[in-house]
């Protein structure tokens, strides 16, 4: 028996049947919600599928009156567990989500899975061992539990197991690298494919270069530093899991021959951190000579670990875009922020590609400890002088999990402000308390404006920060004339008597 299968059976003896609801909560600051599923979810459900549990999943992705919806659900699904899962972004609308739940349905067990909570209590193991007992992270997951009724961090395929359980606990850590739930990387080889007849893929409408187009995930983790990046001291997060050659060619051929994809989005971390990673775009290219057809691909890769023969066979395997999170083209910035990546790594890789024909979108941010205005204008001026294709210039958020939120201190003077200082340059960064219950307005801005910040530096203040990515954002797609991609308008849950919620909005499978 796989060693999954082993362990999924283990967890789940003597569990009867029982009936489960997933919901995806909305993405309200996503300028376009219906482009790639919730993939995480989806593994859940096929865990329970498996295990012969009754799965309901409820897509609330771009449903502006997603409350309306839900209590339609609620009026009519039989479920006796309800899991959520949620990035920081997304809380807001989860915690309405709960709110609700809790007034319509209080009979019904909630559990939340996903990055938001892993972020966080991997925050607060950090302030435990530094002998804290009521930091930021300690209060945001109280607030989390007096929402839910479980919490499950890190890996959620057998944490699911535990949860739905009459007996669990309120928190099941799947972060924990020698507890019963993470993932290694045989375990992770067993885990089902995601459920993604659960959900309606043709209202998901992506493409590349033409092809209609679908996401997967290849390999789980990055190992990298970067005091931005939530995760650095999650290890469901930062270690890397993969799973061989074959089985994700297999998953590629599946969706092809299934639902007639020939467009791929490749949502690793990074491709090519991988050593494998060649092999696969091998393999990928014979697929496609075996069926004939013509793949279009798009992924993420590491800027240094770049190579010319990398380049050449992800060409050949249908790849035309590269997506690289350079984040930044000051120097010193770059060592702020622990890149590892120099400018010159950032600039050869942006090379290589173009030598192979490939298509560069430049993932940029500011915001960062030290941040001038001379190190914003960077960006823009590496931006034109290497003429890439596209970019995203983003304002960075101290999200629990980071190395800038987990090593910030309070601010000596000022009130709810927080500051990580940079152990090698000194350098710092000041971040606003953020109820993450509460707003979402930090993450990401509408292309015409509409960004806010809630970081400054000793250098510039938040409203500085927000006119110089502006400065920058313009700048540049004026210089290269790149456009902005146009979004889709959210959908409106239509709600008539006796009736059902469309399939675009809830997919139910036999268990």
């Amino acid at each position: 028996m796989p060693r999954f299968l082993q362990r999924a059976t283990a967890i789940s003896q003597g569990t009867p049947r029982r009936s489960v609801g997933l919901v995806i909560p909305p993405s309200a600051f996503l300028l376009d919600e219906r482009v790639f599923v919730s993939l995480g979810v989806l593994k859940v459900a096929a865990v329970l599928e498996q295990r012969g549990h009754a799965v309901s999943v409820l897509d609330l992705s771009g449903v502006s009156n997603f409350e309306e919806a839900l209590r339609a659900f609620l009026e009519n699904a039989g479920v006796e567990v309800l899991g959520l899962t949620a990035t920081t972004p997304q809380l807001p609308a989860v915690a309405v989500i709960a709110r609700v739940v809790r007034a319509e349905r209080p009979d019904i067990r909630l559990v939340l899975g996903g990055p938001h909570v892993t972020l966080t209590h991997s925050a607060l193991k950090l302030e435990r061992k530094a002998g804290q007992t009521n930091g930021r992270a300690a209060a945001s997951v109280r607030r989390l539990e007096e929402m839910f009724d479980i919490l499950c961090t890190g890996d959620g395929e057998l944490t699911i197991l535990r949860a739905i359980q009459s007996d669990a606990p309120a928190l099941i850590d799947g972060d924990d690298m020698v507890g019963d739930y993470f993932l290694d990387d045989e375990t992770y080889e067993g885990t089902p494919l995601p459920a993604r007849h659960l959900v309606d893929l043709d209202s998901y409408r992506y493409t590349i270069e033409g092809h209609r187009a679908t996401s997967l995930i290849a390999q789980l983790g990055c190992p990298f530093g970067c005091g931005f990046c939530g995760g650095r001291n999650s290890r469901s997060l930062r270690v890397i899991r993969t799973r061989t050659v074959q089985s994700i060619v297999d998953e590629v051929a599946f969706l092809h021959r299934t639902y007639g994809y020939t467009g791929f989005m490749f949502y690793d971390d990074e491709l090519n951190v991988n050593r494998s990673m060649v092999a696969l775009m091998r393999q990928l290219s014979h697929l496609q000579d075996r069926l004939g057809v013509e793949f279009r691909l798009r992924g993420f890769i590491k800027a240094e670990l770049l190579t010319d023969e990398q380049a050449a066979e992800m060409r050949r395997a249908g790849f035309r875009w590269l997506l690289c999170g350079f984040e930044a083209a000051h120097p010193r910035i770059l060592t702020n922020i622990q890149k590892r990546a120099t400018l010159d790594d950032n600039t050869r890789a942006v090379e290589i590609a173009k030598r192979h024909g490939l298509k560069t979108k430049a993932l940029m941010s500011i915001g960062h400890p030290g941040e001038t205005e001379d190190s914003v204008l960077a960006v823009r001026d590496w931006l034109v002088r290497m003429e890439v294709e596209d970019f995203d210039c983003t304002i960075i958020t101290t999200y629990p999990g980071t190395p800038y939120y987990d090593q910030a201190l309070p601010h000596p003077e000022h009130q709810d402000v927080w500051t990580y200082t940079q152990p090698k340059t000194g350098d710092r960064l000041h971040s606003i308390n953020v109820d993450f219950t509460q707003t979402a307005e930090y993450y990401k801005g509408a292309p015409d404006g509409g960004y806010k910040s809630h970081v400054f530096t000793d250098h510039l203040s938040a409203a500085d920060i927000v006119a110089l990515r502006d400065r920058v954002e313009s700048d540049v797609r004026k210089t290269l004339g790149i456009a902005f991609n146009p979004s889709r308008p959210a959908m409106l849950y239509e709600h008539s008597m006796g009736q059902p919620l469309p399939p675009s909005i809830l997919r139910s499978g036999v268990g």
